[in-house]
């Protein structure tokens, strides 16, 4: 690789007005500079580009010699335009800002971009071309633009003088259909000597200023096919790493969804369960209140009809309060109360019947009542069956005596 520091001189004067280049005679010379700064920059890593003016108020450096091709690109917009060009003038600043570079083991070299008439004679042009050639400073020449008062022989005398083994070029640019950089590229000042391979260089810029060379990835497989062939690979397996990617994501989302289903499934059937299950043991309790109800309710149903099996569970129950309450005090001595209550209960009644069988106080009773005669038929059968109701009532209250007795016994 050719190791470079390079100074573009451009050309801003009032003929770049001119529309037979797209779009401008301006704008197409700005658009091949990119191009060249690209290339030179991406041909070697340590080359380094400058550019200036050569019209408008005088020449003027816009960047020094730089790596920088961000910089070097910057310095292109909001160029003013007017003025003459200075072709003389502006090749010497770029030779002195080339003798300043950094580093002295780059090749000096300057291209410059005429699209304007040229006002130095061939003699003026000629000693520029052999001082250059002295201090080994080779020339590439751009004429595109004007053609009056010879200015395609002056520039090939300047190239002649200062051209040393072919190191230095001109390219003539006539205008027509064809961008000034389309036709740049096909030529030594883009492909170079065939020293270090600037021709990948300027297709690889061409690429990145919009695609101008036309090949895929920006490399022409002829050029360079190891290079186009390794950019192919590497895109093929970029494409596939993506595509993988793209699957997997996929995959974890669809079992991620399955997941969250199968969490649900199961919350679901386990709220279901609950729910279930509360019902039984509600529906359970129910019917253990119902089947207690229902018990009582036959109990005492039986017992209101006298039946001898209630009876006989209620004296059973009986039974088994007295066993317990031998083992207990506290439930004899209410169990005795309770007897006594009913003892008290009996004997109220047997007084209440000794008072209804008492017919003198039963008549007293009556006569004192306002409204009620004691010789009315109805009362009298009334007494009576009062009468025969409470002698029945004690012969079996004694009756039961007696038995309670014999049972004691």
């Amino acid at each position: 690789m050719v190791l470079e520091a390079t100074m573009i001189c451009i050309d801003n004067s009032e003929w770049m007005r001119n529309g037979d280049y797209s779009p401008t005679r301006f704008q197409a010379q700005s658009d091949a500079v990119n191009l060249i700064c690209g290339a030179k920059t991406q041909s070697n890593p340590e080359n380094t580009v400058g550019v200036l003016t050569m019209a408008g108020k005088g020449v003027r450096v816009l960047v020094t010699p730089t790596s920088d091709l961000g910089k070097i690109l910057a310095c292109m917009h909001g160029l003013d335009i007017g003025g003459e060009m200075n072709l003389a003038a502006g090749i010497q600043v770029a030779q002195l800002a080339l003798k300043h570079r950094q580093n002295k083991k780059q090749q000096q070299r300057i291209i410059v971009f005429a699209g304007s008439p040229v006002k130095y004679d061939k003699k003026v042009l000629e000693m520029i071309g052999r001082k250059l050639k002295k201090n080994s400073v080779a020339l590439d020449i751009v004429d595109f633009g004007e053609e009056e008062d010879g200015k395609p022989e002056k520039l090939e005398s300047l190239l002649t003088a200062v051209n040393n083994n072919d190191s230095s070029h001109i390219v003539h640019v006539p205008s027509g259909p064809s961008a000034l950089s389309d036709v740049l590229i096909s030529t030594p000042i883009f492909t170079g000597d065939g020293e270090g391979g600037s021709g990948f260089a300027a297709a690889a810029a061409a690429a990145a200023a919009g695609g101008l060379s036309g090949f895929e990835f920006g490399v022409d497989p002829n050029l360079d096919p190891e290079l186009a062939l390794a950019l192919r690979v590497s895109m093929e397996e970029e494409r596939a790493r993506q595509e993988a990617a793209a699957k997997k994501a996929a995959e974890e989302a669809t079992k991620q969804e399955k997941e969250e289903g199968q969490q649900s499934t199961s919350q679901d059937a386990a709220m279901t369960e609950n729910v279930s299950t509360a019902v039984s043991e509600a529906e359970n309790k129910t019917n253990d209140l119902m089947d207690d109800e229902n018990a009582l309710l036959q109990q005492a149903l039986a017992m209101s009809m006298d039946d001898p099996a209630a009876a006989a569970s209620v004296t059973t129950r009986d039974t088994d309060m007295s066993e317990a309450a031998a083992d207990d005090q506290d439930l004899a001595l209410a169990l005795q109360l309770s007897v006594q209550e009913g003892t008290k209960d009996e004997g109220s009644q047997t007084d209440m019947s000794k008072l209804l069988a008492d017919q003198s106080f039963v008549s007293s009773i009556l006569a004192s009542l306002p409204g009620v005669d004691p010789n009315d038929p109805s009362v009298k059968d009334l007494l009576a069956s009062m009468q025969s109701q409470s002698e029945s009532q004690q012969e079996k209250n004694e009756e039961d005596k007696e038995k309670n007795e014999d049972d004691k016994k």
